[in-house]
């Protein structure tokens, strides 16, 4: 039986043209967390569905500047396919572009049936079929800024902030956004159905976060992914660059990508916070604390891919508010890992060291395994932070360069093994050539310091 021919696509198929739609947008994440997609008209959907949609595996290795990476399986096999299937349970219309609808696809390798090697979404699918084995359940909530930009030709970027007032955090209306972005933004994405709660005007000119529900981590990295798509769509449409790069100025601070994270385990009632315990030490259970005790001990090797990019660094220094340090504490946001105040069902975790750049599915996949590697091993944490922190005497320090990170992710077998092997060499490829390619790349800085001096 073709996909035509099945209730469930018919069903589909009926139900959009009802709505007016007639172009199905099949989106799915590249390695960097890009969204790679391809038009379907309507009356091809069924196709799709049954053949799937041909890819170039190199799509994976292709770099920002759409360079071809040599990584083992694309350019040296011959530049060969995978298949991407629309998955219709992720159907949803596009609010801003009538006719449209979106879902994501499902990468499969059509020689062998499995899934793409480097697909994000299966890694994390693969994450957590492992803490299934151990009867947890991950729940995640993602919280993301980014800075909106307007064109500024005479800037040696193009871009400038907009707008570009100062002192403006945790404030909504005119006053720091007077073209209502985040409002117009707000509502869209409502509409999209990807969970958004709230939002505010960030810390800097032109910056804004907004957060997304909590719920299983498959579904907030899907809608962590979803979101930084059609945020910087929207801006697209009025002429704007909304990015999530790290940290776009030298002048201001950079945008994080903070995930709150507690786990589901099950009991007579259906399930319970498995991080919450009245009688633990801090209200929390031994599987919370060996959680964090984990998420410490694989830190360096995590920070690749929470940070994964050369500009990620330079988000990092004392008195940024983004973790450098190797610490956890008590409501304390100037710890790498905090625990919020709340108990019971609000119990959990906020890693606060990723940064908005970072690929959902390989931060969310990588957190969740460093914490189930913690939860087998069984160890408790050192004692939290007091105070305010950054104080090298009392916390190791992270990598602070993307190469140091990228050795620590390749050293730390027990993590690369959680992801996969397979993945682990073709994300260490791929970042290794973007630092080489960022080492021979001569800046504006270095030509100001020394061509008229030397």
């Amino acid at each position: 039986m073709s996909a035509s021919d099945t209730p469930d696509v018919r069903r589909h198929l009926e139900r959009l043209a009802a709505e007016g739609i007639d172009v199905v947008r099949v989106i799915y994440p590249d390695l960097i967390g890009t969204d790679r997609a391809r038009d379907v008209l309507l009356d091809h959907l069924p196709s799709a569905c049954d053949h799937g949609l041909a890819f170039c595996r190199a799509v994976y290795h292709t770099s920002p500047q759409g360079d071809v990476v040599p990584v083992a399986g694309g350019l040296d096999a011959g530049l060969p396919d995978v298949c991407v299937r629309p998955d219709l349970s992720t159907l949803a219309a596009l609010p801003w572009e009538p006719g449209v609808a979106t879902c994501l696809g499902e990468v499969v390798d059509p020689a062998t049936g499995a899934p793409a090697a480097e697909s994000p979404r299966d890694l994390l699918r693969a994450v957590l079929a492992r803490c299934a084995e151990h009867g947890l359940r991950p729940v995640v909530g993602p919280e993301l800024e980014y800075f909106l930009l307007e064109p500024a030709p005479q800037t040696p970027t193009g871009w400038r902030r907009a707008p570009e007032t100062t002192g403006a955090v945790y404030t909504a209306g005119l006053r720091a956004d007077p073209g209502n972005h985040l409002l117009r933004t707000l509502r869209h994405l409502r509409d999209l159905g990807i969970g958004v709660t709230t939002g505010n005007h960030e810390f800097d000119g032109g910056q804004y976060e907004i957060n997304l529900s909590h719920s299983g981590a498959l579904d907030a990295a899907d809608r962590a992914f979803r979101f930084k798509a059609a945020v910087k769509e929207l801006a697209r449409k009025e002429g704007k660059l909304a990015t999530f790069m790290a940290k776009p100025f030298g002048d201001a601070g950079g945008s994080g990508f903070h995930l709150h994270l507690s786990c589901l385990a099950p009991d007579e009632e259906g399930a319970h916070n498995a991080f919450d315990d009245p009688s633990g030490t801090y209200g929390l259970s031994a599987t919370a604390r060996h959680a964090v005790a984990g998420i410490l001990a694989h830190a360096p090797a995590l920070a690749a891919l929470a940070n994964p990019t050369v500009n990620s660094y330079k988000r990092f220094g004392p008195d940024t508010l983004a973790p450098w340090l190797i610490d956890w504490g008590l409501d304390n946001r100037s710890a790498m890992l905090r625990i919020p105040p709340e108990r019971g069902s609000g119990a959990r975790v906020e890693l606060r060291l990723g940064d908005a750049g970072a690929n959902p599915y390989l931060l969310i996949a990588g957190t969740v395994a460093a914490a189930l590697l913690g939860v087998r091993a069984g160890e408790e944490p050192p004692a939290p932070l007091e105070g305010y922190g950054y104080d090298t005497s009392k916390s190791p320090v992270l990598p602070m360069n993307l190469p140091a990170a990228l050795d620590a992710l390749e050293a730390d077998t027990a993590l690369t093994e959680m992801l996969g092997k397979d993945f682990a060499t073709s994300f260490l490829s791929y970042k290794r050539n973007e630092v080489e390619r960022f080492q021979r790349h001569v800046t504006d800085w270095e030509f100001t310091e020394y061509a008229y001096h030397l």
